[in-house]
């Protein structure tokens, strides 16, 4: 089963309650997106790391539910 973009976005900021997320459709599938995460939680930490805390956010749901993610996280512009 397909996730929604907005389901995809409730689960990254209830795991990162800073975040700003965008979230794009890549294919129009539901199951192929691209995600932008700004988050201030992210400073220090390797790019690793940051995928780590979104992957986290979204408890397990990739590969099952969500299929692919392109992730890209930054800290916000200050």
């Amino acid at each position: 089963m397909a996730m929604e973009s907005g389901e995809i976005m409730r689960l990254i900021q209830e795991g990162i309650p800073d975040a700003e997320v965008r979230i794009d459709d890549l294919k129009g599938d539901g199951d192929h997106y691209s995600a932008l995460v700004l988050s201030s939680s992210f400073k220090g930490k390797s790019r690793v790391q940051q995928h780590q805390m979104v992957y986290k956010a979204l408890k397990g749901r990739m590969g099952d539910q969500l299929h692919a993610l392109a992730l890209k996280t930054e800290l916000p512009e200050e």
